[in-house]
């Protein structure tokens, strides 16, 4: 790709993309799949993946076109045998749209305790577009980002891309953000996210980020942007219209002082391998900003040792910093893309083994569970017995951050809710598996353990 020659951003969706050239290479059951699965699940994809990271001649098998297109295994059958009659008929159709809530409910829409746990409050009224799940973080869903330059078919915020009001949570300004943390001076870390916040224009972005730089908000020492267009249209950082005052921006907020970090989503090296994407990369760098690498392990895509070595290596050898390996969540259509977890810690391991210390910043494999990131320490033999060796590496309790736990060996097990304490000791560290009482007030109790001011529920009226 000539990047001094780039078209302008184009994106297909589930009707659309029957336009593009790409469209007549799929089979008649690939293209099927599209339809039906896209009822449910939210389906975009843009040229420069279909043009460049795309191999047609491997397609289903390719691991980027498993990340942007839909499968049928994503369903369950008769849930696709069920939608396959609308796909030619109108969306508006009742039915349709009852067959399909049913669906994405089942799907786990919020996992972790988003909508429940994780919303704080502020003068007596939750918070819109806003999560504080941990004491020295915050994480802000800005409205102008709440869409994607495409949709991974993995991704578990798809319930932000769905059209539900109901289900999503993003914020208009950062008025009431910037009121909050003067509030918490215990947050020191500020996470953008979405969605992706780099959809939006310099000039959105900087309403958004630069109220963050006031003098009254020096405890907030680390910004985050979680983004996905490094990969999916590293144009945004290279040749876009507005790129350069995004890397003015960027630079500007280095220069106050504090650390501007994108969380970079890349699954597969592929997403590394253009010209456009390794510039995106030293651009950023420029600014004095840092990119750090970080992925779910998904099966079809990224589930051998050596994609991960690759990964990291060629990461590191572009200046970015392998953060993190993460398992994949239990949401959206998570039976298609997930392994056991033993196996996600051997395929971690086999390829930690294989990176120089340069790489060896990466964390994993790490479960984002409602009391925190569990990181799969091993499996380890206690009296005789197998088990998981595991620890917080974050959590909503500090007391448990890096304190060993075991749990059973279990083969089959994918996620932290199916596995049950080895000792007695260790159920403390399960009370969401075992679905304890856990309320508004024991939030608040937990919150001001930590420092955190609790947060009250808003008079009935």
């Amino acid at each position: 790709m000539n990047i001094h020659n780039i078209e302008r951003y184009a994106a297909y969706n589930r009707n659309s993309i029957e336009k593009t050239q790409q469209w007549h290479l799929m089979s008649k059951e690939l293209r099927e799949a599209v339809k039906v699965v896209s009822l449910v699940l939210p389906f975009k994809v843009n040229k420069y993946i279909l043009e460049n990271l795309i191999d047609w001649n491997n397609i289903p098998n390719d691991p980027i076109y498993r990340l942007v297109f839909p499968h049928r295994d994503m369903l369950k059958q008769n849930e696709y045998a069920e939608l396959l009659k609308f796909t030619s008929n109108s969306e508006n159709n009742a039915e349709l749209q009852s067959i399909v809530h049913k669906i994405r409910t089942r799907m786990n829409p919020h996992p972790a305790g988003q909508m429940s746990h994780n919303i704080p409050y502020f003068e007596g009224t939750p918070l819109l577009g806003v999560q504080h799940k941990y004491k020295e973080t915050v994480l802000f869903f800005p409205a102008a980002g709440q869409t994607c330059h495409a949709y991974c078919t993995f991704c578990f915020r798809w319930p932000q891309f769905i059209g539900e009001p109901s289900l999503k949570f993003d914020a208009r300004s950062s008025e009431n953000l910037v009121k909050y943390l003067r509030q918490h001076q215990e947050v020191s870390d500020v996470l953008i996210t979405g969605g992706d916040p780099m959809v939006m224009s310099a000039s959105s972005l900087e309403k958004y980020l630069l109220p963050l730089l006031s003098d009254d908000l020096a405890h907030i020492k680390n910004i985050r942007i979680g983004t996905k267009a490094v990969s999916y249209w590293p144009q945004r950082f290279v040749c876009d219209q507005d790129f350069g005052e995004v890397l003015r921006l960027f630079e500007r907020m280095t220069k106050t002082g504090r650390s501007v970090a994108l969380m970079a989503h890349y699954n597969h090296p592929n997403e590394l391998s253009t010209e456009i994407a390794q510039r995106a990369i030293r651009n950023i760098i420029s600014t004095g900003a840092t990119v750090r690498v970080q992925s779910p392990l998904i099966k079809h895509v990224n589930d051998k040792a050596q994609i991960w070595i690759d990964l990291w290596n060629n990461s590191v050898s572009l200046g970015a910093v392998p953060y993190y390996m993460f398992v994949e969540r239990d949401t959206g259509p998570n039976e298609y893309f997930h392994l056991p977890i033993f196996k996600a810690h051997q395929i971690f391991k086999d390829a930690y083994a294989s990176i120089s210390g340069l790489g060896r910043t990466v964390r994993g494999p790490s479960m984002s569970t409602q009391n925190g990131k569990v990181l799969i320490d091993g499996v380890v033999d206690l009296n005789g017995e197998k088990a998981f060796s595991l620890q917080f590496i974050q959590s909503r309790n500090p007391e448990w951050v890096r304190q060993p736990f075991f749990a059973k060996f279990k083969a089959e097990a994918t996620w932290f809710d199916q596995l049950e304490p080895f000792y007695e000791s260790d159920r403390k560290f399960f009370a969401n598996r075992y679905h304890l009482n856990i309320t508004r007030s024991s939030i608040d109790n937990a919150n001001v353990a930590i420092g955190l001011a609790t947060s009250p529920q808003p008079e009935a009226h």
